[in-house]
């Protein structure tokens, strides 16, 4: 067994494991940034002994054993024992024997992500709290995406884990009379972690572990049709990851192979659609930001079953998203969606009122006043070379409009009322 080796286990187990061995750990304590810390020395002592003893048959498990155990040195040590002491009882557990395989653990994540949308937590740090804690991104990937500088990120991530710890606030998902004001935070948290991984194709991936976040969610609450519209969102956008890129070129969604789309994601989306609009009908004052979102979604893969886009419908639907979430994103993707049924006079027209600060506004403004003729050439206006910029960046000629449509470029905008990466400032 090499560095190396022990190296690409360990990066795989936290890829795929992270946010649920934090949990876990966290769960007891309530202290995230001890559970974080712990954790880091386990993924710290295993590339130091697995080189030399080997991989375990259960990374996860041993993984959790260590960190278990430096908790507890932590716990049982004098700086600690006056403000936390170790309870009467607690020792090394064997995970290895109680929990064979990482199956068997227990998930704590969606408690964890309900921990995070408490209302004690700032609602401006409540989705980057979960993204790190629950999803495993750094503080420098996350200030990215909100444009703001990595120190000041890291320094509200530790305000608010140890808001948690000092609160006591207990790892328990909510009663159905606090749902309402929570759960719009935790959707929006999976759906940004999709968003900032979409075009991945593994299960393992960001975006894997916000599909499997999403479904668990919704299958725990069981009655909420936001929940089950998010999870119909992610699984059909995700349907068409393997198409979006040809030769290390992008592709837009006109122009996309429907063979190289997962029919099982697809069948996925739609049933989790279905149920969505089900619970909806029961349920008319519930919110509809993420049903609308795939319904757009949706009717984009009808080329998936040989039949064509139907684009006034996609209209509608976008228009209504923006009734309920008008954002930045959802309005450019209107004009876009306007000028290709109108012309670019039209999408030019449904622009205004869009700051040209916006990038994916005035790339679709310079790309349809050339169209329109108002203007000489939009070369000037590259493409970025970030996957999940440059889906709204792409050439605005009719036969590309279609990939700025909410199927891609609203969900791009990533994050709808706790926060938004640069650029998205409705």
């Amino acid at each position: 067994m090499t560095a190396a080796d022990a190296r690409a286990v360990a990066e795989r187990t936290a890829r795929a494991s992270y946010g649920r061995l934090v949990a876990i750990l966290a769960a007891p304590t309530r202290d995230l940034a001890l559970a974080e810390d712990a954790l880091a020395d386990a993924f710290e002592q295993a590339l130091t002994t697995w080189p030399r003893r080997g991989i375990p048959d259960n990374p996860e498990g041993w993984l959790l054993t260590v960190a278990r155990n430096r908790q507890r040195d932590v716990f049982k040590s004098a700086a600690r024992r006056t403000s936390a002491p170790l309870e009467e009882g607690d020792g090394v557990i064997d995970i290895d024997a109680a929990f064979p395989d990482l199956d068997a653990l227990p998930d704590k994540r969606l408690e964890l992500l309900f921990v995070c949308a408490h209302p004690a937590i700032d609602v401006s740090i409540r989705t980057p709290l979960m993204l790190q804690t629950v999803l495993g991104l750094e503080a420098a990937q996350i200030a990215q995406a909100f444009a703001v500088p990595p120190s000041a990120m890291a320094q509200r991530l530790v305000r608010a884990k140890r808001r948690i710890r000092d609160a006591g606030i207990p790892f328990t998902v909510p009663s159905r009379d606090q749902m309402a004001d929570r759960l719009p935070a935790v959707l929006e948290a999976i759906y940004g972690a999709f968003a900032i991984d979409w075009d991945s194709t593994s299960e393992t991936s960001l975006a894997g572990e916000a599909l499997y976040l999403a479904v668990t969610l919704a299958a725990l609450l069981g009655d909420e049709p936001e929940a089950f519209g998010l999870a119909a969102l992610i699984a059909l956008s995700s349907s068409r990851a393997a198409a979006r890129e040809v030769d290390g070129v992008f592709v837009p969604l006109d122009a996309q192979d429907p063979a190289l789309w997962d029919a099982g994601l697809i069948a996925e989306g739609e049933a989790y659609l279905t149920r969505a609009h089900e619970l909806a009908s029961a349920s008319p004052s519930a919110g509809r930001r993420f049903q609308l979102e795939a319904a757009i979604q949706s009717a984009h893969v009808a080329r998936f079953f040989g039949t064509e886009t139907d684009w006034p419908a996609v209209r509608a639907l976008t228009a209504a998203l923006v009734e309920v979430s008008p954002t930045l994103g959802a309005r450019v993707s209107l004009a876009a969606v306007t000028a290709r049924l109108d012309g670019a006079a039209a999408g030019l027209a449904a622009l205004d009122g869009i700051p040209d600060t916006f990038d994916p506004a005035r790339r679709l403004w310079v790309a349809l006043e050339e169209e329109a003729g108002e203007s000489g050439s939009g070369d000037a206006v590259g493409l970025s070379p970030d996957p999940a910029a440059r889906v709204t960046q792409i050439s605005w000629r009719p036969c590309a409009l279609p990939s700025t449509s909410v199927a891609s470029a609203d969900c791009r905008s990533l994050f709808g009322q706790a926060g938004r990466p640069h650029g998205a400032r409705s």
